[in-house]
């Protein structure tokens, strides 16, 4: 019998112990689970139990520890410990399902509450004291042949929830190496149906799926399968992001998700700003969309981050076909601040206002464009600036 060598964290005994976990009340599940077998750092620690949510509650406040009802009617309460939350699930059963929702029952049954997960790599337990691993359905040998496999009907999963399509291809592109035909052949299938979800889900299951390791082959696998064409149909085409992702491994740059967003649309403003705002990405991701789908310009790498910000000019050098050098050149470059304020021209007897404004932007991108130089030259173009100024200024 395969016994774990389980995640610690501080604080996870005395949860134990308030959960009954000698007697057999309390299991890891899923992630920290499947992480553990492949000997990949666990992130995210997951409890399941046979406690009714009540009691969960009332056992982990009287033992001191801070419990959040934080999804009570799903049977979900979530402990707050020195390291982080920690959720504590009570097993449940599927009563209704509309593709989006689901209706739960509680129940005792370990098997039954494994039968409603996704995939078989997302259902295993572990003893929490003993390490002893509990696969109900084969997710150990999926594990080994790195193979993404849903628990019983691939079509009835699905229908299920419809997010389980991009998540499919978001865990093979994290841990497949070997496409289940059953499953693919059920995403293809059922593609549709991603158009009964809020894009806010797609888009979080999408920026998850293109940073993975095997997302581009596994990108090109769904659009091959026409798994986008329904919900992102500008997505047709999986060389940009293929290129990307192999200057972005020889400037040793890692995969940013809006970046590799932008890979796989047409490299136009209008289409990315279209489709942010389709995806109701947020304010920032939705202008760094924007920005990587404009094409870079001439100007040195320096200039360009100063004008941008660092990460808008990397990924506008990495979605170019300039040299990988002019992006590797401003990784963790902190832009420079003029050493010069409205002060020092007011003090050369230019009057307070918009005239002060002006000289300061005029100074400003001359020292840009000779590269920043020191505060000497910097007084020398002030004094330039002003010169011409008084020349042809009637208020010198």
């Amino acid at each position: 019998m395969e016994r774990l060598k389980l995640p610690e964290r501080v604080g996870m005994a005395g949860l134990y112990a308030a959960l009954d976990a000698d007697a057999g009340h309390v299991r890891l599940v899923g992630g920290a689970v499947r992480d553990t077998v492949l000997g990949i750092p666990v992130a995210d620690i997951d409890l399941a139990t046979d406690l009714a949510p009540e009691d969960v509650l009332k056992r982990l406040r009287a033992a001191g520890i801070k419990a959040v009802p934080t999804g009570l009617a799903h049977g979900t309460i979530t402990a707050v410990l020195p390291e982080g939350p920690i959720e504590v699930t009570t097993l449940r059963r599927d009563v209704a399902t509309d593709g989006r929702h689901a209706t739960v029952a509680f129940t005792g049954d370990w098997r039954e509450d494994a039968a409603r997960r996704d995939f078989t790599i997302n259902a295993l337990y572990a003893d929490p004291l003993t390490g002893e691993m509990f696969d109900y359905f084969g997710g150990r040998d999926d594990l080994a042949a790195r193979r993404v496999r849903f628990i019983g009907d691939p079509l009835q999963r699905i229908a299920e929830d419809y997010l389980r399509i991009l998540r499919f291809f978001r865990f093979h592109a994290r841990f497949g190496a070997v496409v289940d035909a059953e499953g693919l052949a059920a995403c293809a299938a059922r593609a549709n149906d991603l158009m009964a979800l809020s894009r806010e889900r797609i888009a979080a299951e999408l920026l998850k799926l293109v940073v993975a390791p095997g997302a581009v082959p596994t990108l090109a696998l769904m659009i091959d399968q026409g798994i986008f064409l329904p919900v992102l149909p500008e997505i047709a085409d999986a060389a940009r992001i293929a290129t990307l992702a192999e200057r972005e491994a020889e400037a040793s740059i890692a995969p940013a998700p809006i970046r590799r967003l932008a890979a796989l649309l047409p490299p136009d403003p209008a289409i990315a700003d279209d489709v942010g705002a389709r995806l109701k990405l947020s304010k920032n991701d939705r202008r760094r969309l924007v920005s990587a789908a404009t094409p870079a310009s001439a100007e040195p790498s320096q200039t360009l981050a100063y004008a941008l910000g660092t990460d808008l000019a990397i990924d506008r050098l990495l979605l170019s076909d300039r040299p990988v050098a002019d992006a590797e050149a401003i990784v963790g470059w902190q832009a420079p601040r003029l050493p010069l304020g409205g002060g020092a021209l007011v003090e050369r007897g230019v009057k307070k206002g918009p005239e002060v404004a002006k000289l300061l932007r005029e100074i400003e991108s001359a020292w840009v464009a000779e590269g920043f130089p020191a505060e000497p030259r910097v007084t020398q173009l002030a004094d330039a600036a002003v010169d011409q100024w008084r020349r042809f200024s009637s208020n010198a």
